[in-house]
């Protein structure tokens, strides 16, 4: 047995809500009924003192969390197949492929890019040891450019970047239809949906800021192939804001629904078929850790989304 011990500090901004609904945006790999189970067990403690679910917090306070459970098990290194863009003693720019996991989470415990990198780059001692290396993560379907850091000074760094919003990142999207006006800010915090804690939304009661710049690139009258750029990182943030804006990722069943049924019906299958989102990260600059050298990578869509792209043109033309 372990213990697990988090403590937080609440902020001016995050005053005067539910104590478990406070834990609950910290928590996200929690469920609200498991939350509130360790408050009333005694499990959560505010400024040295056991309190109930519906308590409201005040700024300053000091919330921690002590649960005796099982150690959770350390990451171990898989033969996964790794795209390497780039590698150093510091970092490492990954490809990911769609359908891979960043790390172990609810339900997975291996095929994640954590497993390939210790297969890859052996013990990695940088961040928390369960997720060794991930500064910034990709949806599981999202294909593209990830950057891993290989030790605790690059992580350091590196988080402190995207922290900062120093890092360019730059997504290529295929939505429905076809935006309005073709460029521009969708600027709509982001937090965890309270009817389904797979969503994210933002109608959320607590939420984060969240910014995405979009630009139309190619116009094919049933959808729209955008340009990207995102300020913030928030879970799904490129998807809820653009289904926000009532133009869904094609292939997002999450957040688009049934919108497939509005496409042409040459292309009807082939967007059943993808199985995926169809989002890239195909861009991504930022600063080397160590020399401060300015470094740019670029990642090509993949196969799939080619195709894709290359039917979508055909009904365009008449072909």
């Amino acid at each position: 047995m372990s213990e697990r011990t988090e403590s937080w500090m609440v902020e001016a901004g995050d005053t005067g809500i539910r104590l478990d609904q406070f834990l609950v945006r910290l928590l996200p790999g929690e469920s609200r009924s498991q939350i509130q189970n360790w408050i009333r067990k005694g499990f959560v403690q505010v400024d040295g003192t056991q309190v109930k679910t519906g308590r409201l917090t005040r700024a300053h306070e000091c919330v921690v969390l002590k649960v005796l459970g099982s150690e959770p098990s350390p990451p171990y290194a898989e033969k996964i197949p790794l795209a390497i863009l780039y590698e150093d003693a510091d970092l490492a720019v990954i490809d990911k492929p769609a359908g891979m996991v960043c790390h172990a989470g609810a339900g997975v415990h291996s095929g994640t890019l954590v497993n390939a990198l210790l297969h890859h780059m052996g013990p990695l001692e940088a961040g928390d040891p369960q997720r060794p290396g991930i500064v910034h993560r990709l949806d599981k379907f999202t294909s593209g450019i990830l950057l891993v850091a290989k030790n605790n000074f690059a992580h350091r760094q590196l988080a402190r970047q995207f922290k900062d919003r120093c890092v360019k990142k730059e997504y290529a999207a295929l939505v429905h239809g076809c935006p309005s006006p073709p460029s521009g800010t969708i600027d709509l915090p982001i937090g965890r949906d309270p009817k389904n804690r797979k969503k994210m939304s933002t109608r959320a009661h607590r939420t984060r800021t969240a910014v995405t710049h979009y630009a139309l690139e190619e116009n094919f009258g049933f959808a729209s192939l955008l340009r990207i750029r995102i300020e913030t990182g928030r879970t799904h943030q490129i998807r809820v804001h653009l289904a926000q804006k009532l133009h869904p990722v094609v292939g997002d069943t999450l957040y688009g629904g049934n919108r497939v049924r509005n496409l042409p019906q040459k292309i009807q299958s082939a967007a059943e078929e993808l199985q995926r989102p169809f989002l890239h990260s195909r861009k991504l600059e930022f600063q080397h850790p160590r020399s401060g050298d300015t470094l740019a990578f670029h990642s090509p869509l993949p196969a799939e989304l080619q195709r894709f792209l290359d039917l979508a043109r055909s009904i365009r033309e008449g072909l």
